[in-house]
Order: C-alpha cells, then sequence, then structure tokens
C-alpha cells in the first residue's frame, strides 16, 4: 500500500490536532479542519489504510485515532527537512538568546543551569544539559567483573594509557559465579577498543536485550562504564521544569511520573542517553529525535526526547537535551534546540 499525498495529509492533520489537543482525532474533525474536500466516509476510508500500514492507531474503544510512533517518526524526519531552511529567519530569536548568553559566560556551569531553565521555561518541557566531555578521548582496553560481597559488585575499567578505575555497583540481585562470567564476556565483546562516542544507543540496546533477566544491571554497568571514560569527576547533567511532566495527562499518572521524576532526580540513567551522538547528520546538524522505545531509558518509553551537542572545540562537546510527551510540539523544539545550539557554540568560540 503507498503512502500517497492525500494519506500524508491525512496523517498530517491526524499529528497536528492530537499534538494540540491531546485526545483521539475522528474523521469528522479531519473534513472540518483541512481543505481536502473529502467525505468523512471516504477520510475514514483513507484513515483505515493508515492503521493497517502502521502510523495510527485506535486506542481503546474510541472512534478516533492517534498517531504511532512510527507516524511520529515519518511527521518528525520530514519537519526536519522543512525546518532546516528556516533558520537563518531566526536573526531576532538569535540576538536575544545571544545577549542572554553572553551575560552568563564568566561562569560555565551557571551558564549551562541558566540554559536549563530558559529551555523549560520556553517549551514548557523537562530539559537536561551536560558538561562538556572529550569525545575523542580514551578507549576501553578491558572491564573485569568480581563478587565483594553478596550484593557488592567490583567493576575494574581499563582505558587506554593503563588508566584504571575501579567502581561498585551495589546489586539488587544474587549473581553466580556463572552470570558474572557472561557478564564478562558480553561486555568485553560489545566494547574493547570502543571510545564512549561509539557506544551508541544501538549499541546499547543490543547488548540490554541479550542480557534478558539483567537488563537493568548491565544499564547500570554502562552508566558507570560511561562516566569513568568521559571523566566523570568534571562530567555533571543539570536539569530543570522536570515537574512540566505533570502539565501532560499521560505522563502525569502516578507510577509514570514517579518514574520519570526519579530518573531526573538520580540522573545516572540519563548519561547514556546524553553521551550518545553518534548518529548526528549532516542533514539534522546534530538534532536527533527519539520517540518512545527509541530511547535506551525504559521509564521514557512513553515519551519523546529531543537532543544536539554543543561544541567548546573540536572534539570537546557537550548534549542538550528535552524531554516531553510523544505529542510534544516537535517544531518549537527544534527551533530551540538550534538556536541555543548556535549561541552556545557562538560564545564558546569567543570566549
Amino acid at each position: 500500500m503507498e503512502l500517497d499525498a492525500r494519506k500524508l495529509k491525512i496523517l498530517n492533520a491526524v499529528i497536528k490536532n492530537y499534538l494540540e489537543t491531546g485526545e483521539p482525532v475522528g474523521s469528522r474533525t479531519i473534513s472540518k479542519e483541512t481543505d481536502l474536500n473529502l467525505s468523512s466516509a471516504t477520510i475514514r476510508n483513507e484513515m483505515a489504510d493508515l492503521e493497517e500500514m502502521g502510523y495510527i492507531i485506535q486506542p481503546h474503544t474510541s472512534s478516533g485515532r492517534i498517531p504511532s510512533d512510527a507516524g511520529y517518526r515519518l511527521y518528525v524526519d520530514n519537519l526536519m527537512k522543512e525546518k532546516e531552511a528556516e533558520l537563518d529567519k531566526k536573526e531576532k530569536d538569535l540576538n536575544s538568546m545571544k545577549e542572554f548568553l553572553d551575560d552568563k559566560v564568566e561562569q560555565v556551569e551557571e551558564l549551562l543551569q541558566n540554559t536549563a531553565k530558559l529551555l523549560a521555561n520556553d517549551t514548557n518541557y523537562a530539559t537536561m544539559i551536560t558538561t562538556p566531555i572529550n569525545r575523542r578521548g580514551r578507549r576501553l582496553k578491558f572491564i573485569q567483573f568480581s563478587l565483594l560481597e553478596e550484593n557488592k559488585l567490583l567493576c575494574v575499567i581499563v582505558a587506554e594509557g593503563n588508566i584504571i578505575k575501579n567502581r561498585i555497583i551495589t546489586l539488587k540481585e544474587i549473581l553466580d559465579n556463572e552470570t558474572i562470567l557472561k557478564l564478562n564476556i558480553l561486555f568485553n565483546t560489545s566494547l574493547n577498543g570502543l571510545s564512549l562516542e561509539e557506544m551508541n544507543i544501538g549499541l546499547i540496546s543490543k547488548m540490554t536485550n541479550q542480557a534478558t533477566e539483567h537488563m537493568e544491571l548491565v544499564r547500570n554497568i554502562l552508566d558507570v562504564v560511561g562516566l569513568a571514560l568521559a571523566d566523570e569527576d568534571d562530567f555533571k547533567i543539570y536539569t530543570s521544569g522536570t515537574t512540566n511532566i505533570f502539565k501532560y495527562p499521560e505522563l502525569s499518572e502516578r507510577d509514570t511520573a514517579s518514574e520519570l521524576i526519579n530518573t531526573f532526580e538520580e540522573k545516572k540513567l540519563l548519561t547514556n542517553l546524553l553521551v550518545d551522538k553518534n548518529n548526528e547528520t549532516e542533514e539534522t546538524r546534530g538534532i536527533q529525535v527519539y520517540i518512545g522505545n527509541e530511547t535506551s531509558v525504559q521509564s521514557m518509553k512513553d515519551c519523546s526526547v529531543v537532543t544536539t551537542t554543543y561544541e567548546i572545540e573540536e572534539g570537546v562537546t557537550g548534549t542538550i537535551g528535552i524531554v516531553g510527551p510523544k505529542r510534544m510540539d516537535y517544531e518549537k523544539v527544534v527551533e530551540a534546540l538550534k538556536i541555543v545550539k548556535s549561541q552556545l557554540d557562538e560564545t564558546f568560540r569567543k570566549h
């Protein structure tokens, strides 16, 4: 079945309406709000095709439809292409952001904290920003796991230059010797010789899927390895706008909101998400959009995460991220991140 121009227009109308209202969208709504001049029956048939193609879904018993992750992905990819040419037209916004950042450049940490606050206030979503790290830095040579106590796992991390870092992880499960051996094999087979930059979300997802019942432990170990290679003494994540999550009904349910708040407070789970920029392309200029299960953080499976990098000097970069519902205003978020990235790059080059 082909996604022709008419189906694409109906899909875009469904997504835009759902982004605004958060309510399932019916054929009558589409017929009123588009210039397609189609009957509700024809639109229903097209929506049925879109559902069969996997771009929209029908929640519960409602007659309306909402976008699937695949629908959001198509919408975002098209949006990125459309918005790329418009960045140069935002001189007024750029100048306003430039003045704000120039006022704060004396203290880098204060600059980054205020940037996170500014983005949270501007977008009404949760935001996060990392201190810069050297992405061309050390590569992992070897990692060894052994039990110190029943609930303490010792991780010996050996990096290029024979730099050795010992880290202890508190276990929530009891591990036998066979499991520890399998962990040693998994991590050394998957990560040996890689830099932090090369440990991308695709690799991390593959490793966690291989670990099956030990997925949480594997994620915790990956956090420890990432921080060790990134020189964790200097690596920090600043967050802001976490309570904005409660503004969106689909994220404000008690358990969902609690998991998200805990993720932002602990921050460790954000590490792998924010240091993964290996998939950056020229077309997106560093903007990456992760929808639903495309992220490596389980608590964000109902969210979308949009990230970009800023650069202090060649190879020394930090990451900015915005987290919101899957029906977030992608256009506004992408535009805001491009403006902030541009001004941070310029600010650091000047100073």
